[in-house]
């Protein structure tokens, strides 16, 4: 209680607070009231001792009473002596806060003192001090001690003897005196109030902790999730908590009195010590804790828990023991299924991870410190999702079942099934394996799964991919071959799925440099290491630029430029496309903004970006940051949005017209999908794709009846078209006659950044500038040619396959960035400038920065050959 009285003695500086404790004003919470009031119906008890005290003195001074003014004193003196015996009492005082109560008694004890003092009259007799005077402090004494604690009651009564001498010009000395006993009052009331505050808060806290703790105990109780018990020496119970004599089925006062191993059965070394364990503790006066035993005498097998401490007292006397205990039943009973959950798969009744994985730590851990010969099949359902989405989650329940039986039945007793968690699953075979044989296995595994289901009535087709690994040879650790499976799984799948792959070291460094990239992608999405340019879309009518494709760019800080084609995949695959996304919306649309109004800029949306229901919101945001009209929006959408074509797509294809934006269908005829869904997608524009305008002009090619039956569809449906790629000016003249209504490529130029975009707007306004070549294809020679090829500061070796006077192809050089400048060294002496325009795999085409001698250059001695 140190806090409190720090509290009280600092606050007690304070008039307001010395004011609580003396009981003149309303105080807080931190103590009962009856501290201040408690003692008002006592002092109203003992009151009429006073007033008989009165009337004896008045008595045995002979005080006259013949006059008017005596009777009247008298009579008052009574009435508030009257008020004093039967106010505090009444239930109307009661009623009244405590410190209203003290300044009501207050007055009235004055008033009291005041009437008596008149009573007696002035001094007369010689003296300092007159006998009326003793009279008056005597009986100011005797209500002192009748106040009691109440000491500022005692300062008033005095306070009113000094008023009625002071009036009446009672001498030096008797004003001095009454002063004094007022003073010394009036300090003791202060410091008492004080210590009554302190006692008063100290007293209230501990009730109130005290009740607390009966709450908690019976509400304890009565939850039933514990109970409490109570021994004495012998070890008989004197208290015990109800809801376990309920649930003993017997009286408490039955069990008060017996010894509290009556209660607990004998126990065994397997399910606890029971009796004796209990027995013990209680007999060698320790305190234990959580013992378990079994309840006696009760209708069902019943479980507990007690602990228990010996309570001694002051003088180290043993009393008892006092503890509580809890029911383990519940938990009992729900171990047995949590151990069989622990091992074994609740749905489809295979090995669990954790089975699985001890059993694969004890296939590679072997003999003698060697590991031991292993194989592990790593498995992925093929489309499992689809059935979810569109069958429920029950029906996919289902289908892992009647998967699980089909795994079950081809693998037999050579090894362990298992239920990785989801739609995967896992194949331990023990032992040496042939990987002819493993092949053999997994063949027949994705063979058999792939079979028809019928699930619900309704024919379900799935696949499966599968990943091996095998120990030693592809790792030592449980840990190395769940990786390396899980690696060989991911290849498996990225092969088209539907197919087994056995581990290799490249898969490793494969995943670590696509981690790699994953990690510097989020870095430059986080630093603005991104940024867009954008291609011209030229009308074919009147020339001029209607548009530009925003095309997303990564130039890598080691690595250099890197594609789209390798950046963007990985995005969708990590969850990076939505924030990505985002960001090339909402930049598009900001430097759209800048242009004329009559130029659109189209963005290319990912499927996972489609299949997301906060697109609409997405665009629309960028639209209103952006300040950009809706209609100078178009969003280029590919056809695999529509392999899950469902209520979705079409409302997500509503909500984004809706907003006003124009929709463009992008690689147009190269997807999967049928012609059916032109019939109910929202599209503005059909863009043909840059693979039928290529060779559209060479002789025989059928590119250009496509793209004429392209063209006719679109206008049947009301639909422009944009062809891609077109890079020469015979392409161009071609896509003109075919009646595409919109060009695009490199013959109107190489894609600009925003700010080159503005420039080339001032210069030459929105005039299309044709720059491609006159022929779509420059005379070629065939060769094969060992040349040197610089590159920043390094040579390397590579081999010209075909080459004409503006360019070459050359292979040996793998995954070059598009755009790199280099140096192609045919000779010591001769050697030209070029600039890589498109890589693939290990060939590339460059273009020289001037046009050569084909002839010369291949007449050149080979002093570079290897």
């Amino acid at each position: 209680m140190a806090p409190s009285r720090i509290r009280l003695n600092d606050s007690l500086s304070r008039p307001a607070d010395l004011a609580v404790a003396l009981g003149l004003a309303e105080g807080g919470t931190e103590a009962s009231a009856f501290w201040i009031s408690g003692a008002f119906s006592h002092i109203a008890r003992l009151w009429p001792l006073i007033l008989l005290g009165k009337l004896c003195t008045v008595a045995l001074l002979h005080v006259p009473l013949g006059s008017i003014y005596s009777i009247l004193t008298l009579l008052f003196m009574l009435l508030i002596d009257g008020v004093l015996i039967v106010g505090p009492r009444a239930e109307r005082f009661h009623n009244q806060r405590p410190h209203v109560q003290k300044w009501l008694m207050l007055p009235a004890v004055l008033l009291s003192s005041v009437t008596f003092s008149m009573l007696l009259g002035p001094a007369r007799f010689a003296g300092p001090l007159s006998f009326s005077l003793a009279a008056e402090v005597a009986m100011a004494l005797i209500a002192i001690s009748v106040f009691g604690d109440r000491r500022l009651l005692g300062v008033s009564y005095f306070l009113g003897t000094l008023i009625v001498s002071a009036v009446q010009g009672a001498g030096f000395a008797q004003i001095g005196l009454l002063l004094s006993c007022i003073a010394v009052m009036l300090i003791a009331a202060v410091r008492q109030a004080t210590v009554d505050l302190e006692r008063a808060v100290t007293r209230h806290q501990q009730d109130l902790r005290a009740q607390r703790s009966d709450r908690l105990l019976q509400e304890y109780e009565q939850s039933g999730q514990g109970w409490f018990w109570e021994t004495d020496r012998q070890g008989c119970l004197t208290y015990l908590s109800q809801p376990l004599a309920r649930t003993l089925n017997v009286p408490e006062d039955d069990l008060v009195g017996r010894p509290i191993t009556d209660i607990v059965s004998a126990g065994d070394h397997q399910n606890g010590g029971g009796e004796r364990t209990l027995g013990f503790h209680l007999s060698a006066r320790t305190g234990f804790s959580d013992v378990h035993v079994r309840a006696a005498a009760t209708r069902d097998e019943r479980w507990w828990s007690i602990s228990g401490q010996p309570v001694f007292n002051e003088y180290g006397q043993f009393h008892g023991f006092r503890g509580s205990g809890t029911d383990l039943t519940e938990m009992r009973r729900s171990q047995a299924e949590v151990q069989r959950l622990a091992q074994f798969d609740s749905l489809t009744g295979l090995a669990n991870r954790v089975q699985m994985l001890q059993s694969l730590e004890d296939a590679v851990a072997g003999a003698r410190g060697q590991p031991g010969d292993c194989a592990l099949l790593m498995l992925d359902l093929d489309r499992f999702k689809t059935v979810n989405d569109t069958l429920g989650h029950p029906a996919g329940d289902a289908l892992l079942r009647q998967v699980s039986q089909r795994l079950q039945r081809v693998v037999g007793n050579r090894g362990l099934v298992g239920r990785q968690g989801g739609d995967e699953f896992k194949v331990l075979l023990p032992g040496g394996q042939d990987r002819a044989l493993l092949s053999q296995l997994a063949k027949t595994i994705i063979s058999t799964l792939s079979q028809p289901y019928t699930i619900e009535g309704k024919v379900v087709v799935i696949g499966v991919s599968v990943g091996i690994s095998c120990c030693p040879q592809d790792g030592e650790t449980a840990d190395a071959l769940i990786r390396n499976a899980d690696l060989a799984l991911y290849a498996a799948k990225g092969d088209g799925r539907g197919v087994h792959r056995f581990y290799s070291s490249e898969m490793h460094a494969d995943a670590e440099g696509r981690r790699q990239l994953e990690e510097d992608l989020r870095h430059a999405l986080a630093s603005d290491g991104l940024h867009l340019v954008y291609q011209p879309v030229v009308s074919s009518k009147t020339e001029r630029v209607t548009g530009y494709e925003a095309l997303l760019r990564w130039i890598h800080p080691v690595r250099g430029e890197i594609s789209p084609s390798i950046f963007v995949p990985i995005a969708e695959d990590t969850g990076l496309i939505g924030s990505l996304g985002e960001w090339v919306l909402r930049t598009a649309c900001h430097d759209a903004a800048q242009w004329e109004e009559d130029i659109r800029v189209a963005v290319n949306v990912s499927p996972i970006q489609f299949a997301n229901p906060g697109l609409p919101a997405t665009v629309m945001n960028a639209l209103a940051a952006a300040q950009l009209a809706p209609q100078r929006l178009e969003l280029e959408i590919t056809e695999s949005v529509f392999l899950n074509d469902d209520e979705g797509t079409d409302a997500m294809f509503s909500r984004l017209k809706g907003i006003g934006i124009r929709l463009a269908l992008d690689d147009f005829g190269t997807g999967y999908s049928s012609l059916g869904y032109l019939k109910k997608a929202p599209f503005d524009k059909i863009k043909i794709d840059q693979s039928f305008v290529r060779g559209a002009v060479m002789t025989g090619s059928r590119n250009s009846a496509i793209i004429k039956a392209i063209v006719s569809l679109a206008e049947a449906l009301g639909m422009d078209t944009t062809a891609e790629g077109a890079e020469t000016q015979d392409e161009l003249a071609l896509i003109r006659n075919l009646g595409c209504s919109h060009i695009q490529g490199y013959v109107y130029g190489r894609p600009l950044g925003a700010s080159d975009v503005l420039a080339r707007h001032r210069v030459h306004g929105t005039v299309a500038l044709v720059e491609g070549f006159q022929s779509s294809r420059p005379e070629r020679k065939t060769m094969l040619r060992t040349v040197a090829v610089h590159a920043d500061g390094h040579a390397y070796t590579g081999r010209i396959r075909n080459i004409s006077a503006t360019g070459a192809m050359i292979e040996g050089l793998w995954n070059v960035p598009s755009g790199m400048d280099l140096t192609v060294e045919f000779s010591d002496v001769h050697s030209v400038h070029a600039v890589v325009r498109w890589s693939r795999d290990d060939r590339m085409g460059v273009e020289f920065a001037s046009a050569i001698d084909i002839a010369a250059a291949c007449a050149l001695p080979r002093s570079l050959a290897s």
